[in-house]
């Protein structure tokens, strides 16, 4: 039986909702014994970045999408929901207006739920990029999501922030305009002239503006760019990185489910991750690529959450052997 098919048993006799709230897009799935509607609509089009205002419309989309049906229950997986406080503030908003409980977790922690791997490490790596996990005791760890600025390291955005960064070192060092990741930075960006690489990527805008451009650095990448090569491969051992921390810090994990829109999409990015990770944590994690939806680790958290076991499916069972290597 699939990961899937256990959530449709575990959900079959009450209607639950997951979401998965992304940088981007915003996904709903509904489930009951007679009912299946998922709905995708643009974060930017209902989130105010503020929990109660942000609570209310996102029950505004549930009741729309329901139609009447009675809920049992609710999991959301949330993008910028970054630590433990900021998931019970979140849970909170919804407490006080929710006719029925409502479960809130990173949107990172959603792709091992969905695989049925509870409390192992998600790793993003999409617009922005995070590792999160929970111990057998149900805390939860945090590395990375610092934003494309100073952090979010083999994210989209930061792809595009290291590839500026190479080519103005490589134009430091003498290096030729015709090297194929300098020729698609300058073409890409509209860059006048050396000297505006960083202001030409500083009046981009945020982090999906500049992670937009993320395509060209893997086709330079495969165009025979050495410095294209080399950005990707420091950005795939930089997510490793994001997992090692995790994995010094006691986290105990045995796997890694790493998706989102870059890495699941990128063979090369994957591959330096899975690199990195064998020797930072020496083998002792499993990488896995999670090409799914998201959504399915929060419709199955619902569902776990209506059968009143809400830690079920992201706390990892506290067992000897895990003990052993959390203190290891």
């Amino acid at each position: 039986m699939t990961s899937g098919q256990d959530a449709d048993r575990a959900g079959s006799t009450a209607t639950v909702v997951g979401i998965d709230i992304g940088g981007t897009k915003t996904h709903l799935r509904l489930r009951g014994p007679d009912l299946a509607r998922d709905e995708v609509v643009p974060t930017a089009n209902w989130r105010l970045r503020e929990w109660h205002a942000d609570a209310a419309e996102l029950l505004r989309l549930v009741h729309d999408l329901s139609e009447g049906t009675a809920i049992a229950a609710m999991a959301v997986g949330a993008h910028g929901c970054d630590d433990a406080a900021e998931c019970e503030a979140f849970e909170a908003a919804f407490a006080r207006i929710s006719p029925f409980p409502v479960r809130v977790v990173n949107d990172a922690e959603l792709m091992p739920a969905a695989l049925g791997h509870p409390g192992e490490i998600g790793l993003v790596a999409g617009t922005g990029s995070i590792a999160v996990c929970r111990t057998p005791t149900g805390e939860m760890l945090v590395a990375g999501g610092w934003g494309w600025i100073i952090g979010d390291e083999g994210s989209a955005a930061s792809l595009v922030r290291e590839a500026a960064r190479a080519v103005a070192r490589h134009l430091d060092e003498g290096g030729r305009r015709d090297e194929p990741l300098v020729a698609a930075v300058f073409e890409a960006l509209k860059i006048p002239s050396p000297a505006r690489i960083g202001s030409r990527l500083g009046q981009i805008g945020g982090p999906v503006a500049a992670g937009s451009f993320a395509p060209i650095v893997f086709a330079a990448e495969a165009a025979g760019s050495r410095l294209a090569a080399r950005v990707v491969s420091e950005g795939g051992r930089s997510l490793a990185e994001l997992v090692a921390r995790l994995d010094r810090r006691g986290a105990g994990a045995r796997r890694v489910v790493a998706g989102g829109s870059v890495i699941s999409s990128q063979p090369s990015l994957w591959r330096a991750f899975c690199a990195g990770l064998e020797e930072s944590c020496d083998s002792r994690i499993e990488p896995i690529l999670f090409t799914g939806a998201p959504v399915e680790g929060a419709h199955r958290l619902a569902a776990q959450l209506a059968r009143s076991e809400p830690g079920a499916l992201f706390v990892r069972p506290h067992t000897s052997t895990m003990t052993a290597k959390a203190s290891s």
